[in-house]
């Protein structure tokens, strides 16, 4: 039996313009995993969106490949590609459209040729596992904007899709929306199996789910790394329009006080745990 690739996205792409020539991409090589939970960090214009567009095959006309399973995702008919991967955007607004929650998420598996009964398993799965299940019934305009969010989630799910690119998940949420998202996130990521792609400028968000960043800046790959890898020094994040979380700001600013730190706290805990051995001494 031939073992599974880990690599779900291999993405290179040499060089993608937009119409007027402006280079949007350049230079991009990066793997996603199957089962990992990747950032792509960087601030607005960026190229966060438009990579996610060329993971899903929205955009087609750049010098380079992607490879989704191994296959170049240009060879591979739009159908095959949304079994697998689905795009989330960052206006659930521009994705949702029919009249009911249960009527949107049923959308996709009916084009697949699903029967109606497999239609509404998959629709009642997908919504469990949004925690939506309560308002399966209810009217899409009477949702709030997190639950919207959950609703287009849900969508892709019931169609089967393995890999999740979301394009901002956490904007326009409160705080606690906030928190509830990205912990949603991670349930359907570490319970559930599924491949999540997110992007966002969140820098304060980032170290406490995905496992590895992708730093972005003017269409190129800075870096990449784990949290405590790619968030070093104010000025390498001001090179790319972001900043330190707010956390690693303070501890930076100690260690020009003459604070020795073996490496930056990128959350409250790993802070508390550290200003806790400062007092002992």
């Amino acid at each position: 039996m031939t073992a599974m690739n880990p690599v779900r996205l291999a993405v290179n792409i040499e060089q993608f313009c937009y119409p007027d020539g402006t280079a949007a991409l350049t230079d991009i090589r990066l793997e996603v995993e199957r089962g990992e939970f990747c950032a792509l960090l960087g601030a607005n214009g960026s190229g966060k969106t438009t990579l996610l567009k060329t993971m899903d095959g929205l955009i087609r006309e750049y010098r380079g490949t992607v490879l989704l399973d191994g296959q170049n995702i240009l060879k591979l008919h739009p159908r095959d590609i949304y079994r697998k991967v689905g795009l989330v955007f960052q206006n659930p607004d521009d994705q949702l459209f029919a009249h009911s929650v249960t009527e949107d998420v049923a959308f996709g598996p009916r084009n697949m040729g699903f029967g109606e009964d497999e239609v509404m398993r998959r629709v009642a799965t997908a919504l469990e596992q949004v925690e939506m299940t309560e308002d399966a019934v209810r009217n899409i305009h009477h949702l709030s904007y997190g639950q919207k969010k959950r609703v287009c989630i849900a969508g892709l799910l019931a169609m089967g899709h393995e890999i999740l690119l979301l394009d901002e998940p956490t904007a326009g949420l409160d705080p606690v929306g906030e928190m509830r998202m990205m912990e949603l996130l991670q349930k359907l990521n570490r319970s559930d199996g599924v491949t999540i792609v997110m992007a966002t400028h969140s820098v304060d968000m980032v170290p406490l789910f995905p496992g590895k960043v992708h730093i972005l800046g003017k269409g190129r790959l800075v870096r990449s790394g784990s949290a405590a890898e790619v968030f070093r020094s104010p000025q390498e994040m001001e090179k790319v329009r972001l900043r330190l979380p707010h956390v690693a700001e303070l501890f930076w600013q100690m260690q020009q006080d003459g604070y020795n730190f073996e490496k930056l706290p990128l959350t409250i805990d790993d802070a508390r745990q550290k200003l806790a051995l400062l007092l002992k001494k």
